[in-house]
Protein backbone atom coordinates (compact mmCIF):
# COMPACT_ATOMS: atom_id res chain seq x y z
CA UNK A 1 0.00 0.00 0.00
CA UNK A 2 1.36 3.62 -0.79
CA UNK A 3 1.54 5.78 1.59
CA UNK A 4 -1.80 7.92 1.59
CA UNK A 5 -2.49 11.70 1.11
CA UNK A 6 -0.83 13.38 4.23
CA UNK A 7 -1.21 16.48 3.22
CA UNK A 8 -4.79 16.51 2.36
CA UNK A 9 -6.09 14.69 5.50
CA UNK A 10 -4.15 17.71 7.48
CA UNK A 11 -5.76 20.30 6.05
CA UNK A 12 -8.94 18.88 6.43
CA UNK A 13 -8.19 18.34 9.94
CA UNK A 14 -6.89 21.87 10.45
CA UNK A 15 -9.98 23.57 8.94
CA UNK A 16 -11.81 21.87 11.66
CA UNK A 17 -13.97 19.90 8.54
CA UNK A 18 -14.78 15.97 8.18
CA UNK A 19 -14.51 14.38 4.91
CA UNK A 20 -18.37 14.48 4.29
CA UNK A 21 -17.61 18.40 4.94
CA UNK A 22 -15.49 19.26 2.32
CA UNK A 23 -17.48 17.04 -0.04
CA UNK A 24 -20.63 18.93 0.79
CA UNK A 25 -18.61 22.42 0.24
CA UNK A 26 -16.97 21.17 -2.87
CA UNK A 27 -20.41 20.20 -4.33
CA UNK A 28 -21.95 23.66 -3.63
CA UNK A 29 -19.33 25.65 -5.77
CA UNK A 30 -19.10 22.39 -8.82
CA UNK A 31 -22.32 21.15 -8.85
CA UNK A 32 -20.69 17.70 -8.31
CA UNK A 33 -21.90 14.89 -6.24
CA UNK A 34 -18.86 13.64 -4.22
CA UNK A 35 -19.45 12.23 -0.70
CA UNK A 36 -16.85 11.24 2.40
CA UNK A 37 -16.36 8.32 0.97
CA UNK A 38 -14.67 10.17 -2.63
CA UNK A 39 -12.96 12.38 -0.04
CA UNK A 40 -11.34 9.54 1.56
CA UNK A 41 -10.29 7.64 -1.67
CA UNK A 42 -8.75 10.80 -2.25
CA UNK A 43 -6.75 10.50 0.62
CA UNK A 44 -5.91 7.08 1.20
CA UNK A 45 -5.32 6.38 -2.30
CA UNK A 46 -3.66 9.81 -3.21
CA UNK A 47 -6.48 10.05 -6.16
CA UNK A 48 -7.01 13.22 -8.06
CA UNK A 49 -10.31 14.09 -8.83
CA UNK A 50 -11.35 15.87 -12.14
CA UNK A 51 -11.95 19.05 -13.48
CA UNK A 52 -11.75 22.03 -11.08
CA UNK A 53 -12.48 19.68 -8.21
CA UNK A 54 -8.70 20.42 -6.87
CA UNK A 55 -8.88 23.71 -7.36
CA UNK A 56 -12.49 23.71 -5.50
CA UNK A 57 -11.08 22.20 -2.78
CA UNK A 58 -7.85 24.79 -2.29
CA UNK A 59 -10.65 27.39 -1.96
CA UNK A 60 -12.54 25.65 0.47
CA UNK A 61 -9.74 24.99 2.54
CA UNK A 62 -8.42 28.57 2.18
CA UNK A 63 -11.70 30.25 3.50
CA UNK A 64 -11.69 28.04 6.51
CA UNK A 65 -8.02 28.31 7.22
CA UNK A 66 -7.20 32.03 6.62
CA UNK A 67 -4.17 31.33 4.24
CA UNK A 68 -3.44 30.97 0.24
CA UNK A 69 -3.81 27.01 0.10
CA UNK A 70 -2.52 25.17 -3.32
CA UNK A 71 -2.99 22.42 -5.15
CA UNK A 72 0.74 21.49 -4.06
CA UNK A 73 -0.89 22.12 -0.32
CA UNK A 74 -3.30 19.74 -0.43
CA UNK A 75 -0.67 16.98 -2.46
CA UNK A 76 -2.41 17.42 -5.51
CA UNK A 77 0.18 19.35 -7.85
CA UNK A 78 0.16 18.33 -11.32
CA UNK A 79 2.94 15.90 -11.96
CA UNK A 80 3.59 15.67 -8.34
CA UNK A 81 5.99 12.73 -7.20
CA UNK A 82 4.81 9.92 -4.96
CA UNK A 83 7.71 11.05 -2.75
CA UNK A 84 8.10 14.58 -1.51
CA UNK A 85 10.41 16.15 -3.29
CA UNK A 86 13.90 17.53 -2.20
CA UNK A 87 13.47 20.76 -1.57
CA UNK A 88 13.16 22.30 1.73
CA UNK A 89 9.96 24.00 2.00
CA UNK A 90 8.18 20.44 0.21
CA UNK A 91 9.69 18.57 2.51
CA UNK A 92 9.13 20.30 5.28
CA UNK A 93 5.42 20.81 4.46
CA UNK A 94 5.14 17.18 4.08
CA UNK A 95 7.13 16.37 7.02
CA UNK A 96 4.73 18.38 9.52
CA UNK A 97 1.78 16.70 8.05
CA UNK A 98 3.37 13.20 9.15
CA UNK A 99 3.83 14.73 12.51
CA UNK A 100 0.02 15.77 13.18
CA UNK A 101 -0.96 12.19 11.65
CA UNK A 102 1.12 10.16 13.49
CA UNK A 103 0.64 11.83 16.48
CA UNK A 104 -3.24 11.45 16.27
CA UNK A 105 -3.52 7.88 14.60
CA UNK A 106 -2.86 4.81 16.32
CA UNK A 107 -2.13 2.65 12.77
CA UNK A 108 -1.03 5.43 11.05
CA UNK A 109 0.93 4.22 8.05
CA UNK A 110 0.82 0.44 9.71
CA UNK A 111 0.01 -1.07 6.23
CA UNK A 112 2.31 0.93 4.24
CA UNK A 113 5.65 -0.42 2.73
CA UNK A 114 8.71 1.43 2.49
CA UNK A 115 10.64 2.39 -0.77
CA UNK A 116 12.88 -0.29 -2.11
CA UNK A 117 15.22 -0.03 -5.35
CA UNK A 118 17.21 2.94 -6.97
CA UNK A 119 14.80 5.90 -5.56
CA UNK A 120 16.16 4.98 -1.67
CA UNK A 121 19.59 6.50 -2.50
CA UNK A 122 18.22 9.57 -3.43
CA UNK A 123 17.91 11.41 -0.14
CA UNK A 124 21.78 10.83 0.33
CA UNK A 125 22.91 11.55 -3.10
CA UNK A 126 20.98 15.23 -1.98
CA UNK A 127 22.39 15.35 1.16
CA UNK A 128 26.10 14.48 0.02
CA UNK A 129 25.88 17.01 -2.96
CA UNK A 130 26.01 20.61 -4.20
CA UNK A 131 24.02 22.75 -4.67
CA UNK A 132 23.44 24.00 -0.27
CA UNK A 133 20.51 25.45 1.03
CA UNK A 134 21.21 29.63 0.24
CA UNK A 135 19.28 30.94 3.24
CA UNK A 136 17.20 29.10 5.67
CA UNK A 137 15.80 31.46 7.67
CA UNK A 138 12.49 31.79 8.60
CA UNK A 139 10.13 34.99 8.03
CA UNK A 140 6.77 34.59 10.36
CA UNK A 141 5.17 36.61 12.82
CA UNK A 142 6.89 35.52 16.13
CA UNK A 143 10.59 35.20 16.85
CA UNK A 144 12.94 33.03 18.35
CA UNK A 145 16.23 32.13 19.03
CA UNK A 146 18.60 30.33 21.79
CA UNK A 147 15.64 29.52 24.51
CA UNK A 148 13.79 27.37 22.31
CA UNK A 149 15.94 25.71 20.92
CA UNK A 150 17.58 25.08 23.81
CA UNK A 151 13.92 23.37 25.08
CA UNK A 152 13.71 21.19 21.83
CA UNK A 153 16.95 19.72 22.71
CA UNK A 154 16.03 18.90 26.08
CA UNK A 155 12.96 17.35 24.59
CA UNK A 156 14.82 15.33 22.17
CA UNK A 157 17.34 13.93 25.12
CA UNK A 158 14.01 13.18 27.23
CA UNK A 159 12.28 11.12 24.74
CA UNK A 160 15.29 9.26 24.10
CA UNK A 161 15.35 8.22 27.59
CA UNK A 162 12.18 7.51 27.65
CA UNK A 163 12.64 5.31 24.40
CA UNK A 164 15.98 2.87 25.97
CA UNK A 165 14.21 2.60 29.22
CA UNK A 166 10.44 1.97 27.70
CA UNK A 167 10.98 0.96 24.07
CA UNK A 168 9.27 3.12 20.76
CA UNK A 169 6.00 2.27 20.90
CA UNK A 170 5.02 4.64 24.06
CA UNK A 171 7.31 6.79 22.90
CA UNK A 172 5.78 7.21 19.22
CA UNK A 173 2.96 8.83 18.73
CA UNK A 174 3.55 11.20 22.04
CA UNK A 175 6.80 12.20 19.66
CA UNK A 176 4.61 13.06 16.99
CA UNK A 177 2.12 15.29 18.95
CA UNK A 178 5.11 17.05 20.27
CA UNK A 179 6.61 17.93 17.08
CA UNK A 180 3.00 18.17 15.82
CA UNK A 181 2.68 20.95 18.49
CA UNK A 182 6.14 22.66 19.21
CA UNK A 183 8.29 22.12 16.26
CA UNK A 184 5.99 23.54 13.97
CA UNK A 185 4.93 26.36 15.90
CA UNK A 186 8.99 27.32 15.73
CA UNK A 187 9.75 26.43 12.28
CA UNK A 188 6.86 28.85 11.29
CA UNK A 189 8.57 31.90 13.39
CA UNK A 190 11.07 34.22 12.45
CA UNK A 191 14.67 33.83 12.79
CA UNK A 192 17.85 34.43 11.07
CA UNK A 193 20.34 32.17 9.33
CA UNK A 194 21.98 30.94 11.78
CA UNK A 195 19.29 30.38 13.92
CA UNK A 196 17.32 28.54 10.97
CA UNK A 197 20.37 26.04 10.62
CA UNK A 198 20.54 25.19 14.40
CA UNK A 199 17.07 25.07 14.09
CA UNK A 200 16.42 22.47 11.45
CA UNK A 201 19.06 20.50 13.15
CA UNK A 202 17.58 20.05 16.21
CA UNK A 203 14.42 19.09 14.47
CA UNK A 204 16.18 17.15 12.15
CA UNK A 205 17.34 15.19 15.32
CA UNK A 206 13.46 14.93 16.89
CA UNK A 207 12.69 13.75 13.56
CA UNK A 208 14.89 10.89 13.63
CA UNK A 209 14.38 9.78 16.94
CA UNK A 210 10.35 9.82 15.76
CA UNK A 211 12.16 7.27 12.89
CA UNK A 212 13.52 5.43 15.61
CA UNK A 213 10.63 5.08 17.42
CA UNK A 214 8.72 4.04 14.42
CA UNK A 215 10.94 1.90 13.42
CA UNK A 216 10.78 -0.17 16.99
CA UNK A 217 7.00 -0.26 16.47
CA UNK A 218 7.67 -2.53 13.35
CA UNK A 219 6.64 0.87 11.10
CA UNK A 220 8.96 0.36 8.23
CA UNK A 221 7.64 2.99 5.68
CA UNK A 222 6.80 6.27 8.65
CA UNK A 223 10.60 5.41 10.07
CA UNK A 224 11.76 5.36 6.21
CA UNK A 225 9.82 8.79 5.39
CA UNK A 226 10.95 10.52 8.66
CA UNK A 227 14.82 9.19 8.13
CA UNK A 228 14.75 10.75 4.89
CA UNK A 229 13.20 14.12 5.85
CA UNK A 230 15.96 13.99 9.08
CA UNK A 231 18.37 13.87 5.92
CA UNK A 232 16.85 16.48 4.06
CA UNK A 233 17.27 18.82 7.34
CA UNK A 234 20.63 17.74 8.10
CA UNK A 235 21.61 19.31 4.94
CA UNK A 236 19.66 22.49 5.62
CA UNK A 237 21.39 22.62 9.08
CA UNK A 238 25.33 21.85 7.43
CA UNK A 239 25.86 19.92 9.75
CA UNK A 240 27.60 16.87 7.97
CA UNK A 241 28.28 14.70 11.36
CA UNK A 242 24.50 15.10 12.07
CA UNK A 243 23.67 13.60 8.33
CA UNK A 244 26.02 10.96 9.12
CA UNK A 245 23.94 9.94 11.76
CA UNK A 246 20.83 9.93 9.92
CA UNK A 247 22.49 7.55 6.92
CA UNK A 248 23.91 5.77 9.82
CA UNK A 249 19.96 5.38 10.61
CA UNK A 250 19.31 4.37 7.02
CA UNK A 251 21.82 1.78 6.51
CA UNK A 252 20.38 0.32 10.18
CA UNK A 253 17.56 -0.19 8.63
CA UNK A 254 18.13 -1.78 5.58
CA UNK A 255 20.07 -4.16 7.68
CA UNK A 256 16.71 -5.45 8.93
CA UNK A 257 15.48 -5.52 5.97
CA UNK A 258 17.66 -7.65 4.39
CA UNK A 259 18.88 -5.09 1.84
CA UNK A 260 23.20 -5.27 2.83
CA UNK A 261 24.44 -4.16 -0.74
CA UNK A 262 22.51 -1.05 0.44
CA UNK A 263 23.99 -1.12 4.37
CA UNK A 264 27.21 -0.85 2.45
CA UNK A 265 26.31 1.82 -0.15
CA UNK A 266 24.65 3.90 2.80
CA UNK A 267 28.00 3.63 4.97
CA UNK A 268 29.95 4.13 2.08
CA UNK A 269 28.11 7.15 1.29
CA UNK A 270 28.24 8.69 5.00
CA UNK A 271 32.25 7.78 5.43
CA UNK A 272 33.20 9.72 2.18
CA UNK A 273 30.62 12.50 2.72
CA UNK A 274 32.11 13.45 5.88
CA UNK A 275 35.86 12.34 5.48
CA UNK A 276 38.09 12.97 8.39
CA UNK A 277 35.73 15.42 10.04
CA UNK A 278 33.45 12.41 11.30
CA UNK A 279 33.01 11.37 15.28
CA UNK A 280 35.30 8.23 16.16
CA UNK A 281 31.89 6.51 17.41
CA UNK A 282 30.05 7.25 13.69
CA UNK A 283 33.11 6.07 12.44
CA UNK A 284 32.91 2.79 14.14
CA UNK A 285 29.46 2.00 13.81
CA UNK A 286 29.57 2.95 10.54
CA UNK A 287 32.69 -0.21 9.60
CA UNK A 288 30.63 -2.46 12.52
CA UNK A 289 27.54 -2.25 10.11
CA UNK A 290 29.72 -2.61 6.73
CA UNK A 291 31.17 -5.67 8.99
CA UNK A 292 28.07 -7.09 9.54
CA UNK A 293 26.64 -6.91 5.85
CA UNK A 294 29.67 -8.46 4.24
CA UNK A 295 29.22 -11.29 6.74
CA UNK A 296 25.91 -11.84 5.68
CA UNK A 297 26.73 -11.86 2.18
CA UNK A 298 29.94 -14.47 3.28
CA UNK A 299 32.76 -12.15 2.44
CA UNK A 300 34.92 -13.18 5.23
CA UNK A 301 37.91 -10.63 3.86
CA UNK A 302 35.40 -7.83 4.06
CA UNK A 303 34.12 -8.53 7.19
CA UNK A 304 37.11 -8.39 9.00
CA UNK A 305 38.58 -5.69 7.66
CA UNK A 306 35.50 -3.68 8.81
CA UNK A 307 36.00 -5.22 12.03
CA UNK A 308 39.60 -4.08 12.52
CA UNK A 309 38.19 -0.53 11.22
CA UNK A 310 35.63 -0.10 13.37
CA UNK A 311 37.97 -1.60 16.69
CA UNK A 312 40.41 1.35 15.46
CA UNK A 313 37.95 4.28 15.85
CA UNK A 314 36.70 2.96 18.82
CA UNK A 315 40.07 3.56 20.57
CA UNK A 316 39.56 7.13 19.84
CA UNK A 317 36.05 7.68 21.19
CA UNK A 318 35.78 10.25 23.79
CA UNK A 319 32.40 10.75 25.24
CA UNK A 320 32.51 14.05 25.69
CA UNK A 321 33.74 15.26 22.63
CA UNK A 322 30.98 13.14 20.53
CA UNK A 323 28.23 13.84 19.18
CA UNK A 324 24.42 13.66 21.92
CA UNK A 325 23.10 11.66 19.06
CA UNK A 326 26.02 9.05 19.10
CA UNK A 327 25.72 8.71 22.57
CA UNK A 328 24.08 4.88 21.71
CA UNK A 329 27.93 3.82 20.90
CA UNK A 330 28.55 3.10 24.35
CA UNK A 331 31.47 0.26 25.77
CA UNK A 332 30.93 -2.33 24.68
CA UNK A 333 28.68 -2.38 21.39
CA UNK A 334 31.51 -2.64 18.86
CA UNK A 335 31.88 -6.21 20.82
CA UNK A 336 28.50 -6.88 20.73
CA UNK A 337 27.92 -6.35 16.93
CA UNK A 338 31.43 -8.31 16.11
CA UNK A 339 30.17 -11.01 17.47
CA UNK A 340 26.90 -10.78 15.67
CA UNK A 341 28.82 -10.93 12.56
CA UNK A 342 31.18 -13.30 13.45
CA UNK A 343 28.16 -15.57 14.73
CA UNK A 344 26.90 -15.19 10.95
CA UNK A 345 30.19 -16.44 9.38
CA UNK A 346 30.14 -19.24 11.62
CA UNK A 347 33.24 -18.30 13.52
CA UNK A 348 31.87 -19.01 16.70
CA UNK A 349 34.94 -19.33 19.10
CA UNK A 350 35.79 -15.50 18.33
CA UNK A 351 32.05 -14.81 18.58
CA UNK A 352 31.63 -16.08 21.72
CA UNK A 353 35.11 -14.15 23.10
CA UNK A 354 33.67 -10.81 21.87
CA UNK A 355 30.11 -11.77 23.47
CA UNK A 356 32.04 -12.05 26.63
CA UNK A 357 34.05 -8.93 26.49
CA UNK A 358 30.64 -7.19 25.60
CA UNK A 359 29.12 -8.22 28.88
CA UNK A 360 31.92 -7.23 30.89
CA UNK A 361 30.96 -3.36 30.31
CA UNK A 362 27.43 -4.17 30.63
CA UNK A 363 25.99 -2.04 33.30
CA UNK A 364 27.65 0.96 31.02
CA UNK A 365 25.02 0.18 28.63
CA UNK A 366 21.27 1.75 28.81
CA UNK A 367 18.65 -0.83 29.19
CA UNK A 368 18.00 -1.58 25.73
CA UNK A 369 21.77 -2.05 24.75
CA UNK A 370 21.76 -4.88 27.70
CA UNK A 371 18.96 -6.94 26.38
CA UNK A 372 21.09 -7.13 23.13
CA UNK A 373 24.05 -8.26 24.81
CA UNK A 374 22.53 -11.29 26.93
CA UNK A 375 20.61 -11.72 23.48
CA UNK A 376 24.15 -12.08 21.42
CA UNK A 377 25.53 -14.95 24.06
CA UNK A 378 22.88 -16.84 24.44
CA UNK A 379 22.76 -17.01 20.17
CA UNK A 380 25.95 -17.79 20.00
CA UNK A 381 26.24 -20.75 22.57
CA UNK A 382 22.75 -22.21 20.98
CA UNK A 383 24.84 -22.39 17.57
CA UNK A 384 27.48 -23.89 19.33
CA UNK A 385 25.14 -26.80 20.80
CA UNK A 386 25.95 -25.42 24.28
CA UNK A 387 22.21 -24.66 25.29
CA UNK A 388 22.77 -25.30 28.86
CA UNK A 389 24.82 -22.54 28.88
CA UNK A 390 22.62 -20.36 26.70
CA UNK A 391 20.02 -20.84 28.80
CA UNK A 392 21.76 -18.35 31.52
CA UNK A 393 22.08 -15.52 29.64
CA UNK A 394 18.42 -15.96 27.70
CA UNK A 395 16.97 -15.52 31.28
CA UNK A 396 18.96 -12.04 32.03
CA UNK A 397 17.52 -10.97 28.65
CA UNK A 398 14.42 -11.76 29.70
CA UNK A 399 14.68 -9.91 32.88
CA UNK A 400 15.40 -6.74 31.49
CA UNK A 401 12.98 -6.67 28.54
CA UNK A 402 10.01 -7.21 30.91
CA UNK A 403 8.05 -3.10 30.70
CA UNK A 404 9.82 -2.66 27.39
CA UNK A 405 6.92 -2.10 24.88
CA UNK A 406 9.19 -2.91 21.72
CA UNK A 407 9.00 -4.63 18.69
CA UNK A 408 12.39 -5.16 18.11
CA UNK A 409 12.78 -6.60 21.44
CA UNK A 410 10.32 -8.86 21.01
CA UNK A 411 11.94 -9.95 17.99
CA UNK A 412 14.92 -10.63 19.54
CA UNK A 413 13.04 -12.42 22.70
CA UNK A 414 11.45 -14.72 19.44
CA UNK A 415 14.77 -15.26 17.35
CA UNK A 416 16.87 -16.82 20.96
CA UNK A 417 13.73 -18.62 21.89
CA UNK A 418 13.37 -20.40 18.64
CA UNK A 419 17.56 -20.97 18.66
CA UNK A 420 17.12 -22.82 21.94
CA UNK A 421 13.76 -24.54 21.33
CA UNK A 422 14.73 -25.92 17.56
CA UNK A 423 18.02 -27.37 19.39
CA UNK A 424 16.64 -28.73 22.95
CA UNK A 425 13.65 -30.27 24.88
CA UNK A 426 15.42 -30.05 27.83
CA UNK A 427 13.13 -28.95 31.18
CA UNK A 428 14.65 -26.13 31.28
CA UNK A 429 14.58 -25.20 28.13
CA UNK A 430 10.91 -25.56 27.66
CA UNK A 431 10.77 -23.61 30.93
CA UNK A 432 12.54 -20.66 28.60
CA UNK A 433 9.83 -20.94 26.23
CA UNK A 434 7.04 -21.08 28.36
CA UNK A 435 8.60 -17.46 30.57
CA UNK A 436 9.03 -16.75 26.65
CA UNK A 437 5.99 -17.27 26.01
CA UNK A 438 4.02 -15.28 27.89
CA UNK A 439 6.40 -12.36 27.29
CA UNK A 440 5.58 -12.55 24.09
CA UNK A 441 2.05 -12.63 24.33
CA UNK A 442 1.20 -9.41 25.78
CA UNK A 443 0.03 -7.26 23.33
CA UNK A 444 1.55 -4.22 21.80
Amino acid sequence: MSEPNVLLAHLIQEAGMSNAGLASRVNARLGTRYDHTAVARWIRDRAVPRGRAPEAVCTVLTERIGRTVTRADIGMEKGLPRRPVPDLESVMRHTAALWHQDGREEFFLADARPERGPDVVVPAFVWENPPGDADVSGRGIRSIGETEIIQLQQARERYQEMYRRVGGLPVRRRLGAFLARHATEALNASYPDATGRRLHRTVGGLTALAGICAYDARRQALAQRYFFAALRMAKASGDRGFGAYVVALLANQAMSMGEYRLVIQYSETALRATGASLSPALVSDLCTMQARAYARIGDRLACHAQMTRSESAAGHIRTGEEPSEASYVQPGLVETQHAEALRQLGDLTAAERYAVESLAMVEQAHPRGQVHRFAGLAMVRAQAGRVDEALEPAWQMLARVRGMESGRLHDRVRSVRSALVSRSAEPGVREFAEHADAELRLPL
